[in-house]
């Protein structure tokens, strides 16, 4: 991008080169500087696309504009790459305001995230071939703009802050709790989530929004750990070893949010963060604070009203008044079609009604979470609950 400044002529080579890395690597060895292999072999795949281009020209006008001030335009292999410093230049650069706020999230996720158009899709409640559009028309946009390939400053960059924090959260969620393929969560995408936010943080170390990210990351991803058996099923919070959380995230992100929220109104991320960590500080399930739960999903209600956490309101209000109010809340938010249809919905309806001792439809509902369920832990974990109920164990 910084050499050429042709975004999506840019992936492809960098696709060919991953390619070209798989197949060669595996016989020949892996390089001594595989970054610098990866970069040189996209370069020359990108001159050979670029070449028959008649534009030449103008093209090399463009390159001029692009390049930093003070930088010289040589291949990006003949110099030292800026790893950090592009990460964070790219992700502003997908969140610029000739973007839709939806469009930017959903260009991040592709091109920083590395999240399949399925994945975005499934997160923004929408249809695949709609999402499939979308990023597609952002590429376009990207490329027609001009924006340059530098770090935003000043009110241009908090103008695009907000859409960034959005896309960590939610490539960080994807990584958590994976909404496809066999397996629970997906690693690779929570740690890139987690390592681009502490180098937002480190940018904008003052920004308590941005401090309540990677606070809400950390005391989330803490119990990663404990949340599959030795067999790879799901492990519902209350039945997890807590011995088994990574106390030293916990730490860190109870440090991160117990700092940030003293400086002004708290933001979504740090309310968040703050449910996080009173769920992380208990010492088991039974001593969990769900009175302050509540209360704090209400605060959070007020400034980020959207079905998902009216959803883990019900629950909380179900926790602490008692499961009638919380089925209550649940027949009130399945008019939303957003999450009409979404499996968390049937699988706390489904807790509800066993905790109120309906057995019955807390087997059928079990069973209707289960066929919505996107993944195969869910579907397992789904199923055993409602088979388990049949047998009145």
């Amino acid at each position: 991008m910084r050499r050429y400044g042709r975004f999506d002529t840019a992936e492809d080579a960098v696709q060919e080169a991953l390619v070209a890395a798989a197949t060669q690597w595996p016989e020949e060895g892996v390089p001594d500087n595989p970054l610098g292999w990866l970069i040189t072999v996209a370069s020359r795949r990108l001159t050979d696309l670029l070449r028959g281009e008649e534009a030449r020209r103008r093209r090399e006008d463009t390159v001029a504009r692009w390049a930093l001030p003070g930088e010289r335009t040589a291949p990006a292999a003949d110099r030292p790459p800026a790893e950090t410093d592009d990460t964070l230049i790219l992700l502003f650069m997908c969140c610029h305001p000739a973007l839709s706020p939806a469009s930017q999230i959903a260009l991040t996720l592709r091109a920083v995230g590395g999240l399949t158009t399925r994945e975005i899709a499934r997160a923004f409640l929408v249809p695949e071939d709609t999402m499939t559009r979308r990023i597609t028309r952002a590429k376009q946009r990207v490329k027609d703009s001009g924006v340059p390939f530098r770090m935003p400053r000043g009110a241009e960059r908090a103008e695009r802050l907000g859409a960034v924090l959005h896309v960590l959260y939610l490539i960080f969620n994807e990584g958590y709790a994976s909404t496809s393929g066999p397996t629970l969560y997906r690693g690779e995408l929570s740690a890139e989530a987690i390592q681009l936010a502490r180098m937002v943080h480190r940018l904008l170390p003052g920004d308590g929004e941005v401090a309540g990210l990677l606070a809400l990351m950390l005391l989330t991803d803490a119990r990663r750990p404990a949340r599959t058996g030795p067999d790879g099923e799901l492990v519902p919070m209350a039945e997890q070893d807590r011995g088994l959380w990574d106390a030293g995230r916990i730490a860190e992100g109870v440090a991160l949010i117990t700092e940030a929220l003293p400086r002004g109104v708290p933001g979504p991320y740090q309310l968040q963060a703050a449910i996080a960590a009173v769920h992380d500080e208990a010492q088991d399930a039974e001593s969990t604070d769900w009175p302050q739960i509540t209360a704090l999903y209400e605060l959070l209600m007020r400034i980020s009203d959207n079905p998902v956490v009216r959803l883990n309101h019900a629950v909380a209000v179900a926790m602490s008044r008692g499961p009638k109010e919380g089925l209550h809340l649940l027949g009130e938010l399945a008019a939303d079609e957003r999450v009409a249809e979404d499996h968390r919905l049937h699988a706390v309806r489904a807790h509800l009604l066993e905790m109120s001792g309906d057995l019955v439809a807390a087997r059928e509902a079990y069973g209707a979470a289960a066929r919505r369920a996107p993944g195969l832990p869910q579907q397992r974990y789904l199923n055993s609950r409602a088979a388990r109920l049949a047998d009145g164990s």
